[in-house]
């Protein structure tokens, strides 16, 4: 992994005296500028950086945010419509932290798919990819702390539904709904422990992403071949050629971004939000966010309460176990033919549940969702251990270079295999 770096050397005074005191800026090189990092790297590998910008967008937006909002189940609604129309550039704020969420997990699902397709969760990536499970369960925790904030009413009855459902967790369930609570149902009280904990969690997922991108330089990067770098002629450095992709990606992502926020700001949200918490009426069909709907199929595919709890959590647990459940020797399921096949059926399989539970859990949806769900879990349990224990891959290419440019070609100090053709010269 070192065919590329360079040490860095400070060259005034100054920077040799401040280097030998804390070698941060050492650091930085060698982490983030010198750092090889294969040459056969997709745009898939930029996601990485966009969730890393989105989680800075969200965390300097909330904190703006906060300096207006009001934890009071009284104030918090109308704390919100005053930061929508009093507040300098309130209503931008408050739109790119909303959207942010989504766009976020727009991120985050395209960054696991990535993950679960070339196999980067295999060894020596094991911690690597735990630790982004991880940072995904402190998401949905942090997403759906900062979905009650607003106070409305899908707000209000998704956190009534959602704490009901812990209480069906055997001997601690009791307990965790009455510390949330802070008394006999969902109020006053609770709102300012979920404002405590959604803001308190976003700093927690800054500091696990920071073991996140420290586990990943300690073991490298994946790479669409899943071979491992091998030589200097394998890999580039990290900067400029990772760099200017990266920031390229950032800034479609951020195109695609502003449109939801300048011409769509609320329709990826509810309409029912707009309308004050009411505890006396109940909506016709509460719903989650979008990104948590794969979820709530599940949740609501089982007739047993604390059965259904099992499973929704065991939805997200059961991807920390993927390292362990897959037996493939190979990584990239570009070269594994039948299990390519099982991967697309199991995104199907995603989309389905998500678009499950946006309906009502009765006649056929619930059928569905049970079969949706038996799949979801069949994939990790069934068809990750057997399919790589009979499967025959594809023949892999010798190293990411040959991937590259094909067998048996070099390439040359200036990046062009060697041996190519030059252009002739064109007659005036």
């Amino acid at each position: 992994m070192s065919a590329h770096a360079t040490t860095y050397v400070p060259k005034s005074r100054i920077a040799k005296w401040f280097e030998a005191r804390l070698p941060i800026v050492g650091l930085v090189h060698s982490s983030f500028i010198a750092f090889p990092v294969p040459r056969n790297l997709n745009y898939f590998w930029t996601f990485g950086a966009i969730l890393i910008v989105m989680l800075g967008s969200q965390i300097i937006t909330g904190v703006w945010l906060a300096m207006h909002y009001q934890p009071s189940a009284t104030e918090a609604f109308n704390s919100v419509e005053h930061i929508m129309r009093d507040v300098n550039y309130g209503w931008l704020l408050r739109y790119m932290h909303a959207n942010g969420a989504s766009m976020f997990f727009i991120a985050v699902y395209v960054h696991m798919f990535r993950n679960l397709y070339y196999g980067s969760y295999k060894a020596p990536r094991e911690v690597l990819y735990i630790l982004g499970v991880i940072i995904y369960l402190l998401m949905m925790a942090t997403a759906f702390l900062g979905y009650t904030l607003p106070w409305g009413q899908m707000s209000f009855w998704g956190a009534t539904v959602i704490t009901n459902i812990l209480a069906a967790i055997p001997i601690v369930g009791d307990t965790i709904q009455s510390l949330l609570w802070g008394g006999y149902s969902v109020g006053n009280p609770t709102i300012n422990r979920f404002f405590s904990l959604h803001y308190l969690l976003p700093f927690m997922i800054a500091g696990v992403v920071v073991l996140h991108v420290w586990a990943l330089h300690v073991t490298g990067q994946n790479n669409p071949t899943g071979i491992p770098i091998k030589t200097g002629k394998d890999a580039v450095p990290f900067t400029p050629y990772a760099t200017i992709k990266d920031v390229f990606a950032v800034v479609v992502f951020f195109v695609f971004f502003a449109y939801w926020i300048f011409l769509q700001p609320n329709y990826l949200g509810h309409a029912d939000n707009y309308i004050p918490a009411n505890p006396a009426v109940t909506p016709a069909h509460i719903v989650p966010e979008w990104y948590f709907l794969p979820f709530y199929a599940i949740l609501r595919a089982v007739p047993d309460k604390l059965g259904g709890v099992i499973l929704m959590f065991g939805a997200v647990i059961i991807l920390a176990l993927a390292p362990w459940l897959d037996t493939s020797r190979v990584r990239s399921a570009n070269y594994r033919p039948i299990y390519r096949q099982f991967f697309w059926v199991f995104i199907f399989c995603c989309f389905l549940l998500g678009w499950l539970g946006s309906k009502p859990p009765e006649g056929g949806y619930v059928l569905a969702s049970r079969l949706a769900t038996f799949y979801y879990f069949a994939h990790f349990l069934i068809v990750m251990p057997l399919v790589g224990l009979f499967e025959t891959p594809k023949p892999l290419p010798g190293s990411i270079l040959e991937s590259v440019t094909g067998p048996g070609k070099q390439v040359g100090s200036s990046g062009i295999p060697a041996g190519a053709a030059a252009a002739p010269p064109t007659k005036g």
